[in-house]
């Protein structure tokens, strides 16, 4: 393993470093860098996003790519809800817009696994879309 492979906080996670782990996910999914994003996850990384199953950091960066392309100005908070060894279980809303301009607030749960060397392995995310108008944003 390389030395750039290593995503610190290492798993077994306490409180601290589980907060850490969440405020660098959205951080990096804030910058809306498929490339950056991407390499949190293990190059086998599984994921089951909504509806979707992806396999492998390829076919989610190129998932996040098209998101993006989707997904106008989009803003993201994320919450830690619970942790143990390996796992974090985070809530999580965020903002966009479509190409006609209506704006939309996403709600979901994640769970997530991490290899030994801090990469996610797995990540399991269910996701509601609620309609809003631009004036009951939150996240701006």
């Amino acid at each position: 393993m390389t030395a750039d492979a290593v995503r610190p906080p290492l798993p077994p996670f306490t409180e601290e470093s589980a907060l850490a782990k969440v405020q660098a996910a959205e951080d990096a999914w804030n910058s809306r860098d498929p490339e950056r994003v991407a390499l949190a996850y293990t190059e086998d990384s599984v994921w089951r996003n909504r509806d979707r199953f992806l396999s492998g950091r390829a076919e989610i960066r190129a998932f996040l790519a098209d998101k993006w392309r989707r997904e106008l100005d989009y803003r993201l908070r994320k919450e830690l809800w619970a942790y143990t060894g390996n796992r974090i279980s985070v809530r999580f809303e965020y903002e966009w817009h479509d190409t006609t301009g209506q704006w939309w607030r996403s709600h979901g749960n994640e769970q997530w696994e991490f290899d030994p060397d801090g990469l996610m392995r797995r990540r399991e995310a269910s996701i509601n879309d609620v309609r809003i108008a631009a004036s009951e944003r939150r996240l701006g």
